[in-house]
């Protein structure tokens, strides 16, 4: 059982250094040594691309990353955040700012920000939600490792968590995977107390050269998420130069 230091500083420090142990527990998740996670991990997203259909229609993506994807994806997600870790530290500082109470992890993937907000003492309980099983069963083997298994529970859908109201929530770099933004956005709504704050970022854009082929780019679908946006959330200033967004419910006018 590894002890997860738990504290704003030292959780960011924890993660620039080796990302919550990620290296680690990918090896012992996936039964391999360090030197083939290290081999592993450059391969991840040209592996996860060879995977997918081409287009991607908005009625496979459920399917595709729920029983499709498997372990590419948590090798390929894992690469990134430990490459990008200045970046993700950015986004963890952001959610240090604002979360508290129950927090909702949704599209969490390899649990970065799960693990980050359950080390919060402001916080009570992480949800974490990930349609991809092997994502959800590396979150919930790392929590046990780090001994936040009582803090962190693992679901596949938002429906899965029952009736609970969320004070925060986290949804980064998952709005663009999904056909319809604006029905998850108003779902999102449904569940967020009055004075609770949502942290979102999006990039509906397959890339100049189709570097991200899962991404949904359809303009009229762009349209409308930024029109279900603005007509129901306000923006939230923060200070952080990264690209995710703070976001609180729009007051209920009578």
């Amino acid at each position: 059982m590894h002890e997860f230091l738990k504290g704003q500083d030292v959780c960011l420090e924890q993660f620039l250094h080796t990302g919550f142990d990620l290296k680690q527990h990918l090896a012992e998740f996936l039964d391999k040594t360090f030197d083939e996670i290290d081999s592993l991990l450059p391969k991840g997203s040209e592996h996860l691309s060879t995977l997918h259909p081409a287009p991607l229609k908005p009625d496979e993506a459920s399917s595709f990353y729920e029983d499709k994807v498997g372990a590419a994806h948590l090798v390929e997600l894992a690469a990134w955040h430990l490459d990008s870790s200045d970046y993700i530290a950015d986004t963890i500082r952001l959610q240090q700012t604002f979360a508290r109470g129950q927090v909702l992890d949704f599209g969490g993937g390899i649990g970065t920000h799960a693990i980050a907000a359950a080390s919060l003492p402001e916080v009570e309980h992480v949800w974490f939600v990930d349609l991809n099983p092997i994502n959800r069963s590396f979150v919930q083997f790392r929590a046990e490792i780090l001994n936040l298994g009582d803090s962190i529970s693992v679901h596949r859908d938002l429906i899965s968590t029952g009736d609970v109201s969320f004070e925060t929530l986290v949804c980064l770099d998952v709005l663009e995977h999904i056909p319809d933004p604006s029905s998850q956005l108003l779902a999102f709504l449904n569940r967020l107390s009055p004075e609770s704050i949502a942290l979102f970022n999006w990039y509906f854009f397959k890339g100049f050269n189709n570097e991200y082929p899962f991404h949904f780019d359809d303009s009229t679908m762009i349209e409308k998420f930024f029109m279900t946006l603005q007509n129901n959330f306000i923006e939230v200033f923060h200070p952080f130069l990264i690209t995710t967004r703070a976001y609180k419910p729009k007051p209920i006018s009578n």
